[in-house]
């Protein structure tokens, strides 16, 4: 039998045996219970607790209990777990497809249309001036049609060369604005298409390293701290409320191995000696456990664009051109339609007397063509183009606004831990844009009455009429911990002399 299936089956074991004491059971239960050898059942007791969340409690001797006050249900193997892993892998497939299919149709309607309608404009134009030039002995009709639609085929074309030319866009098309000869090799810019996808859809999550950075945090705590963090230490590096605290830590005992442990006063600790063997000693052993010596990861805000608010006007520019013409259009289809006299060819609906005539040449019935292509569709893609950011907009305001309340939270427990006896709300007042949500007053009583659920502070009112918070019981949690990192000697994390090399 592999060892891979001897750990299998212990780990089962263990797990059958918490089934059967849910109400209950410390390392020794388990023992008896499975007879699997007590290092064994250490180590494995960890994993069972994070998978199927279990509660732990301290015992007047000491001893962890372990119980399971809200079912044993697995975390990562329940139909329940498994379901909701597929639903999450097939809705981010499902987004990552219909972001690409909406992107490559963004690209092809914005700039596809832009050119499409610049050209139809430039059609226009040449045409009224042919018009106009064979009837000059009809001055004043041609003045009422074709010289009427010049000017207004003239006057659209030239705003598209204005926003085409002389655009954020096309700068790197100029080498005067960069101030290089023109044999110099131009700067690469951003491509295009992708400025687009920024002003629609943003730039992506800037925090998909959240989780390895949240837990090198951790690892540097620990690895500076002996191994060993308290529920308060670990609620501050992470931004936890007590509760989740729990629950996740047991998590990270189960990934890199630690186990917890109760001080000579009943307080939880827990404790990774694994994490302490390391060749680089720099940070362990050091004597500033405060969090002000040490910065706990905070996450980073979202941003609309990175694109300048320049592009981004021009952008809203090119879509109104779009919006413009489609309205244009979709309103002579539907009051002019097919029936076209010399009536019809004034300021107003020249271009569209003109496109009907041209498309004409191609399909029989180009009425549904013009109506669908050239109104409806331009229309509803300009009307998504302006929708999509908007919401984005929002949401990205909503989603800063909890990022700074959970960054916040940070560094109101590292204040409140280092200082427990002397706690006045206002003091916790970071400068960081990125910790300073909305409602300072009101995330700052939230952080208070959280802690508080953890360790009860007494109230006073101070010099000033401010109340002041004194936590006793983080104080007398601290002072515990402090006695417990002092008892595990130096050597606790030394490698010892080289007893192989593989050199010889």
């Amino acid at each position: 039998m592999g060892q891979q299936q001897v750990d299998r089956e212990a780990y089962r074991k263990v797990t059958e045996a918490f089934r059967h004491h849910q109400k209950g059971a410390t390392v020794a239960d388990i023992v008896a219970k499975t007879a699997l050898p007590l290092h064994t059942v250490r180590e494995l007791v960890p994993r069972a607790a994070d998978e199927y969340s279990a509660r732990l409690e301290v015992t007047e001797s000491g001893e962890i209990l372990y119980s399971f006050p809200r079912g044993f249900i697995s975390k990562y193997r329940s139909f329940k777990a498994r379901f909701g892993r597929f639903m999450e892998k097939f809705g981010k497939g499902l987004k990552i497809a219909a972001a690409a299919v909406f992107k490559v149709w963004i690209m092809v309607m914005l700039v596809g249309y832009f050119v499409l309608f610049m050209l139809i404009a430039l059609a226009s134009l040449m045409i009224s001036v042919a018009a106009s030039s064979q009837s000059s002995n009809s001055r004043s009709s041609n003045r009422g049609g074709g010289i009427g639609g010049m000017y207004f085929a003239s006057g659209i074309f030239n705003l598209i060369i204005r926003i085409w030319f002389y655009s954020e866009l096309t700068k790197s098309m100029d080498h005067r604005y960069y101030g290089r000869s023109p044999q110099a090799a131009r700067p690469k810019g951003r491509p295009l298409y992708k400025a687009i996808f920024s002003f629609v859809f943003g730039d992506g999550d800037p925090n998909t390293d959240w989780d390895s950075r949240e837990k090198q945090a951790v690892i540097a705590w620990l690895q500076k701290n002996r191994g060993v963090i308290s529920l308060p230490e670990f609620m501050a590096l992470t931004g936890n409320s007590p509760a989740e605290a729990e629950g996740r830590i047991t998590g990270y005992c189960a990934e890199f191995g630690g186990l917890p442990e109760a001080t000579d006063d009943g307080t939880v600790v827990y404790r990774f000696d694994e994490l302490l063997l390391r060749a680089d000693k720099a940070n362990i052993g050091s004597k500033d456990r405060s969090f002000t010596g040490f910065s706990a990861p905070i996450k980073r805000l979202f941003s609309f664009s990175s694109n300048t608010k320049k592009m981004n006007g021009w952008f809203g520019v090119i879509n109104s051109v779009n919006l413009i013409f489609g309205g244009y259009f979709l309103y002579n289809t539907l009051t002019t339609g097919a029936v076209l006299t010399q009536a019809h060819f004034d300021a107003a609906s020249y271009l569209y007397g003109v496109t009907y005539i041209l498309s004409s040449t191609l399909i029989t019935n180009p009425l549904p063509v013009l109506t669908i292509g050239l109104g409806i569709v331009p229309l509803v893609f300009s009307a998504l183009f302006w929708l999509i950011p908007a919401l984005r907009y929002f949401g990205v305001k909503r989603d800063n606004e909890t990022i700074k309340r959970e960054n916040l939270r940070k560094s109101g427990y590292g204040q409140i831990w280092d200082k427990p006896l002397a706690v006045k709300p206002a003091d916790i007042d970071p400068k960081a844009e990125e910790c300073r949500p909305k409602n300072m007053a009101l995330a700052r009583d939230q952080i208070i009455k959280e802690i508080g659920a953890y360790a009860m502070p007494d109230v006073a009112i101070g010099q000033a009429g401010e109340t002041v918070y004194a936590f006793t019981e983080l104080e007398r949690e601290k002072e515990a911990l402090e006695k417990y990192r002092a008892g595990i000697k130096d050597d606790a994390s030394a490698l010892g002399k080289t007893v192989f090399d593989s050199e010889g």
